[in-house]
């Protein structure tokens, strides 16, 4: 095994510390006695508790949770199934929806929530349907969730051997229990990160949402957006904080249970 060289280590731990010191900066002045910022003026945890107080605050974050929990569940089924049936599956046009499902990944976040709120508002014209609020939200987020779900899902699949399945097949299992305990193991890795992608992109989410959103449905990306504007003051940085930790703990966990579920060699 060849050795790592210093100059590799050194380009290695520069990129980390562009990557996390401005994370590590919020953290800090999460703790920082200045009401409005700045330099730094002793540690307090003042903030957090002003944080757990506010139900402005608390409302955005359960907003924020519900939102990120629903789209994600309902975009992991169907990105599964779709994911599953393109790489299994043939059927007239496959090649050309493949190409399109690329699309939502690929075109400016800008684009996608205008086209949203224009599909909202000719349904709710024609059908009195989608007044703007959480529902529309919900189904803003699963519309491009999906294709993220549903591409690593196929990606999973497509390093999978098939001659594990047609061997199911042969020894007698039915379809339903060839995926259920044969497939469905080996791409549960796979639907476990297309899930915590699902949830990682609607939880920072703030373009679509900002177009989708209706009274009393506002986000902790929209509450932050809007609070910025009077400058970044430590509360803030403390509920940056927080959301940082929350990530933290769901990438862990869902590591933990991808390791738990990941096919040994014999």
């Amino acid at each position: 095994m060849r050795r790592v060289s210093l100059p590799l280590w050194v380009v290695a731990g520069l990129l980390y510390v562009f990557l996390y010191a401005p994370i590590v900066v919020v953290v800090m002045y999460s703790f920082n006695a200045a009401k409005y910022g700045g330099p730094w003026a002793g540690f307090t945890t003042e903030w957090y508790g002003k944080l757990l107080a506010d139900g402005l605050k608390q409302h955005a974050a359960w907003n924020t949770v519900v939102l990120a929990v629903v789209s994600t569940v309902v975009a992991t089924v169907i990105g599964t199934m779709l994911g599953y049936g393109l790489s299994r599956y043939w059927f007239p046009g496959k090649k050309l929806f493949s190409w399109m499902m690329y699309i939502p990944v690929v075109i400016p976040d800008i684009v996608m929530a205008v086209a949203m709120l224009m599909f909202f508002g000719l349904v709710r014209e024609w059908t009195g349907l989608f007044e703007l609020g959480m529902g529309t939200m919900i189904i803003a987020h699963i519309t491009f969730q999906i294709p993220f779900v549903a591409i690593v899902v196929r990606s999973r699949l497509v390093g999978m051997d098939p001659a594990i399945e047609e061997a199911a097949h042969d020894l007698g299992a039915t379809s339903w229990q060839v995926f259920w305990h044969v497939t469905f193991p080996q791409m549960l890795p796979g639907v476990l990160a297309g899930a915590m992608l699902a949830f990682t992109l609607s939880l920072d989410d703030f373009v679509v949402s900002f177009f989708t959103t209706g009274p009393g449905a506002t986000t902790l990306p929209i509450l932050i957006y809007a609070s910025v504007k009077r400058g970044v003051t430590p509360d803030i940085n403390a509920l940056s904080t927080l959301i940082v930790l929350a990530s933290v703990i769901g990438t862990i966990g869902v590591t933990l249970l991808q390791r738990r579920h990941q096919p040994t060699g014999g």
